[in-house]
Formats: C-alpha cells, structure tokens, sequence
C-alpha cells in the first residue's frame, strides 16, 4: 500500500465520482488518475528515478494535485517549496533537498532561473504552462501517451515527501516522511474529523502548507471524496464557492476567517452544507471562534494544533471541548499520537506548570533530511522534542503559550525572527536589531522591528525597502521602532518581552 495507490483504487472503485475542480477544469477519479499516470510516466521518462526529488513550485491547482500524485506513484520525494520564498531560499532548498526535476508555474519562471543556478543535481526545469525560455520544458512535451500505472513498486517505507520548516539559524530544515507515516497520517486525520467518502472539500491555504496538504488533501484523495481547489485565498470567492459545490467540510488559518466576517454581505451566502470547520496553523481569538461559529451556523469546529515535523499530527479541541474550553490549544492527541508537556529533566509538569509540549506516534518525521545533529536534538528516544512552551490544567487541556525557536505567525505563515535580525545587520546604519511579533486582530501577530542604529540614520521606509529586496514579503516587519538601546538580562541576552512592553508603550502614547 502507498499513497499512489490510494488514487488508483478509487479510480477503479468509483471512476466518474467528481474528484477535483479548480477554476473550469474538473476531473472525475478516472480522468485523475489517468492524467496523474500520464505524468509518472514522463517524469520516467526523463530518467527520474526512485527516491529522487521532485520540486513543486505551484500555487493550489489541479496541477499541484497531479504533480505530487504522479511523483508518488513512481517512488520520488516530493519537495513542496513555497511560492512565496526568494529566489536565494528556493536556491538553498533546491540544493540542500537534492533535486532532481522542478515543476513551476509561469509565473515563476524568473525566479525559479535564478533559484536554479549552481544547483548541479537539477536536469529538468518544467513549465505547467509554456515556458518563457528555451531550456524550460512545458508539461505538455513531458505527459506521456501512457495512461497505465507505472510498473515502479513502492513500499510503504519508501520516502514520500520532504516538507520544510525553518529553524531558528535561518536555514529551513526538511522534515521527511515515507508512505507509511504519510498513511499513518491519513487514518489520524480520519480518526479526528470523521472525513469520509461524501465529503465535499474547498482547499485555499496553500497545499504546500502541512495542514492543508497532510490533514485533508491527501486523506480527502484517499477516501474518495470530492475536492474544490482555490488558486489563492478570495474570501467572497471561497463564499460563493461553498454556496455552489455544497462545501461540507472547510479549513482555514485564523486570519481567513477573519477576512470571511469581514465581508459586508457575507450572511446572505447559503453556508448551510458546511457541517465541520477547522482551523489551525496559528491560534485563534475565542472572539473569532465564536463569530465563525455564527457565520456558518455550526458549533461543529476543531482545533487542529500540530507541527510539520509531526505530520502535522498533534492534539486537537473537540467541538465538545470548544463548549468546555474555548482557546486551549487541544486536549486529546490525534489518533496514532501520545503528547506531553515535560520540565527540562523530561518529566511531566504539574498542572499550571509551563513546560515543552512533546509528541510521540506513528505520523512523526523520520528525520530532519541530511542534518544529523538536529535530528538527534529533535527526536530523544522516540519522542518530538517541538520547541513550544505549553501548559496543561487539571482537566488535561493543553495551551501552547510561547515558543522557545522565537517563531512568529503572522496570517498563518512562520517567521522566524533570527532570519530577519540577520537580514538588518547587513544594512550599513544597523548597530543592533531584534525581531518580535505583536498582536494584531487581522494578521494573528505582525513581525515587528526594534532596532538601534549607528550615527547614520536610515528610517522606517528605508529600511523596509531593504528588507524587500532579501525576504519574503511576510517576513518583512511591519513596524519599525527605533531605540537607544536594546534591554538585555544579566547574561547579555535580550530580554524581548521587555520591548513587546516598551513597543504597546509606544502604540497606547
């Protein structure tokens, strides 16, 4: 058993059930599969190989869903990049992950050039579109004439997909997983939401993302449900689409929801076939749980709070325990999953005490790919050492309540604040900066810039100008403060709860 084969047996169970829409394509399980195999065939065909790596730099599209299942079905590693990096963070994934072929889409094609230069494992740059330069394939020179399974066997311990997080250097770190964890993960995200073959689901968040990919993509496939896929998010248009294709089961980070309440007349859409909601990837306002909760007229909301490296299993808020405890992260770890919150010496915190949140399971990362020395950090004795700082009360409820890698989660995409110091301290007027993420009702927590300049002084819009030019966008600070100097405890370290403090000094003046 391997995820291909999830697609092929239900092309053979049920071959003109709707499976995918995405803007005026839709495909039934059938026409998938045999355009899913038309791919493996010509990425075969190319000489890609078992356990080599496939790169996906694409927006949600049929083609994401493609792409990835044709890679599966002849045992490559699929690396999903995020559309939203630089060309030098693609440059490094691209190089660090070992790939071997890139699909894109076109309006990629500057960046992925620029990415791919001195990556000395990449043969094979293809276009989903027609590409804009001549060493580029388009997909359509690449889809063989084949639609037959490929004669490629693949085991459940054979890797299947590599999905980056960043890591407290700056450097992303991948974590891998094979079939079997990626199968294992499937079952857990059935056990959690009761997702089953009637289901009929909307995909906005990226499916680079863990969540949207491994908590519903994957498993909506394997179950045989039906999928509508969103280019990007458009709240009016994710309304409209739940309206048409009678959505029953909807994702989202909290800002999406935040942006669905927002729309004037978002009350006179028919949500009425939405029976469960999920969110997760960032913590959402109890405020915000409540009006989703009007919004689509059901209490029938999860908390999905896990990690990439978990899968991204973790624990999780029932319905039931949203009535009980509204903004805990999670009580139960989702099935297949044990989790903890332990001391320094790796025993359990008395409630109220804080301490590391910790998972074990069938769905954790087999390693972080090609960096030992972290995988050993991260995994102790069979254990997901995640780097979060939690509490658990009496009851078993468990809040996430700080994290020790200083991560930042700004609309549901993780900023890593070191990346960012790094990137001010190449500006010449920067003596001293630090990163930290503030509240905001829109975006969850805005990256925010406390930084001491040399006699030179370069302002606000300078500097973020600067930073444009070296991050992605939602790695850019928002707001910059500028001080004298930057408070530190006796150790030299800085102490950033004290400008979260001196920064809302500044905002309430």
């Amino acid at each position: 058993m391997n995820i291909g084969s999830c697609l092929a047996i239900n092309a053979r169970r049920h071959p003109e059930k709707w499976a995918v829409t995405f803007e005026d394509k839709e495909y039934t399980y059938n026409q998938l599969n045999q355009v899913v195999n038309q791919l493996a065939h010509g990425l075969l065909n190319l000489g890609v190989k078992k356990g080599e790596k496939v790169a996906l730099l694409l927006k949600n599209s049929d083609y994401f869903v493609i792409s990835y299942f044709a890679a599966a079905k002849i045992g490559a590693v699929v690396v999903p990049l995020n559309f939203r990096l630089m060309a030098r963070e693609l440059n490094y994934i691209l190089e660090q992950s070992d790939s071997v072929v890139v699909l894109y889409d076109q309006e990629f094609d500057d960046i992925i050039y620029e990415a791919k230069q001195d990556v000395n494992s990449i043969r094979q740059v293809i276009a989903v579109a027609s590409p804009n330069r001549p060493e580029h394939l388009s997909i359509k020179e690449v889809l063989s004439e084949n639609i037959g399974e490929p004669e490629v066997e693949v085991q459940e311990e054979d890797d299947l997909h590599i999905l980056y997080t960043s890591g407290t250097t700056g450097y992303p770190k991948g974590a891998l997983f094979d079939h079997k964890r990626v199968l294992n993960l499937v079952i857990a995200s059935i056990g959690t939401t009761g997702l089953a073959s009637f289901e009929k689901l909307l995909h906005v968040a990226p499916l680079f993302h863990s969540a949207q990919l491994g908590l519903f993509l994957i498993p909506g496939i394997c179950v045989g449900a039906s999928h509508v896929i969103h280019k990007e998010f458009n709240p009016v248009e994710v309304l409209k689409a739940i309206e048409k294709y009678e959505i029953t089961q909807y994702f989202g980070v909290p800002t999406m929801y935040n942006f669905l309440l927002h729309v004037p007349n978002a009350k006179e859409y028919n949500l009425s076939s939405i029976k469960k909601c999920s969110y997760g990837a960032a913590p959402m306002a109890p405020e915000l749980v409540k009006k989703s909760m009007e919004l689509f007229q059901t209490d029938q909301f999860y908390n999905l709070c896990g990690l990439s490296e978990g899968g991204p299993a973790g624990i999780f808020l029932t319905p039931e325990d949203h009535k009980e405890n509204l903004g805990a992260s999670g009580k139960d770890p989702t099935l297949l999953t044990e989790a903890r919150v332990v001391n320094e010496q790796g025993q359990d915190v008395v409630p109220g005490e804080v301490g590391e949140f910790i998972l074990r399971g069938e769905t954790i990362m087999k390693e972080y790919y090609r960096k030992g020395k972290e995988t050993q950090e991260a995994l102790r004795e069979g254990w997901l050492f995640t780097g979060d700082l939690a509490v658990k009360d009496e009851h078993g409820f468990i809040k996430l309540v700080d994290r020790k890698k200083d991560m930042i989660i700004s609309g549901g995409e993780n900023v890593y604040s070191i990346e960012v110091e790094n990137c001010l301290y190449q500006h010449p007027d920067v003596m001293e900066a630090a990163i930290i993420g503030i509240p905001d009702t829109t975006w969850g927590e805005i990256v925010t810039a406390v930084v001491v300049l040399h006699k030179h002084k370069a302002d606000e819009e300078g500097l973020i100008s600067f930073l444009r030019q070296h991050l992605a966008g939602y790695k850019v600070p928002r707001k910059i403060l500028f001080v004298d100097q930057l408070p530190r405890n006796a150790s030299g370290k800085i102490m950033k709860y004290k400008l979260r403090e001196q920064f809302n000094e500044v905002k309430e003046r």
